[in-house]
Order: structure tokens, then sequence, then C-alpha cells
């Protein structure tokens, strides 16, 4: 007899449903998958996750974020260089090996397939793509302090900037595999800053 349910508090299981979304997306992503990935049964599943597989994918959105868009901000800051290490975080996609070249930013792609269908998720992906224009604006103000980045370029707009260009180097790296290639883009893009 199957004993009761488990409450899950580990983000673990959040974490490795986050390699299955992004591997396969939202849609293409089965509930049956999700489960083996996480390693837990239907039974928990939704009692954890009241609101099934669009809850899942929320949180997943969320706890991303927590990862992502802190640890930027925590190695910016003790960088002492906030402009080099956002153009670092944007040459390391150059280097990844290629089989992840494939996946794109995990905000984007949640606004891209669902922009359409699906009003809440699309609009956590673009809260969390605007939290990370807040970092990227940040950057900026520190750049210009620094003297590394023109003073009479508005922050804000360069925060968009980077925005449009962290989202078209994640697309141009699926279709782009040579490093090279990809870091005299980056170069190039950065270069348009100073």
């Amino acid at each position: 007899m199957a004993g009761r349910p488990r409450i899950y508090n580990d983000e673990n299981i959040i974490d490795k449903a986050i390699e299955v979304f992004r591997g396969k997306c939202f849609d293409a992503a089965s509930t049956d998958e999700l489960l083996a990935a996480m390693g837990i049964g239907k039974g928990s599943f939704y009692l954890n996750f009241k609101g099934g597989k669009e809850e899942l994918y929320q949180r997943s959105l969320k706890r991303f974020a927590e990862n992502l868009n802190r640890k930027m901000e925590a190695e910016m800051e003790r960088s002492g260089d906030a402009m080099g290490y956002i153009k670092n975080l944007f040459l390391k996609m150059a280097n990844i090996p290629s089989a992840q070249k494939d996946r794109g930013c995990y905000y984007g792609d949640a606004l891209v397939q669902l922009s359409a269908k699906d009003k809440a998720n699309k609009e956590l992906a673009v809260y969390l793509l605007k939290d990370l224009h807040r970092i990227f604006t940040s950057a900026v103000k520190s750049g210009q302090e620094q003297g590394k980045v023109a003073k009479d370029k508005d922050p804000e707009t360069l925060g968009w900037y980077l925005i449009n260009f962290w989202n078209g180097i994640h697309i141009t790296k699926r279709m782009e595999k040579s490093p090279e290639i990809l870091k005299s883009i980056i170069e190039g893009n950065f270069k348009l800053l100073e």
C-alpha cells in the first residue's frame, strides 16, 4: 500500500524541473518526464504544486531568477568592475559547450513561448527580464562612475540595449557555434558602450 504523499520543501526538485523545461520547453515537457526527473510521485507532485505543471513552471522561473539574478548582483559587486563582469558574463556564452549553446535565455524563452496564450506566465517572464534590466542598468551606472562607459549616454537606455543584446546573443549562439565569431560579436557590441 502506498504511503501518504510526501511534502517536499527541497528546492532541488524545482532545479531538476528547470533542466527539463530548459531542454524541452513548457509545452513539450510532459508531467511524466517532470516527475521522473524530480524523483517524486503524482500524489506528492499535486500536493506540492496544486496548480500542476503551470505552477511548477512559474516556481521554476522564480527559482531560476533567484539563482541567476542574485548571483549576478553579488558577483558584480565583488568584482569591483560591474561592466567588466557583465562583459565577461556575455563572453562566457561564447565558450560553453556546443550542446549548451542550443539553450536560450530561460526568461526570454518563456516570454516567446507563452506570450500569446498564457498571460500570467508572460507577465512573470516580463517581470524577471525587467529585473535583469535593473541589474544591467546598475552595471552601466557603475561603469559610468568608473569612466568605462560614456557618461553622455542614458543608463536606462543602455540597460535596455544590454537586455536586447542578451536576448539576441542567446538566439545567435543557437545558430553560430564558433567561439571566435561569438566573441567578435560580443566585443563589438560592448565597444558601442564606450
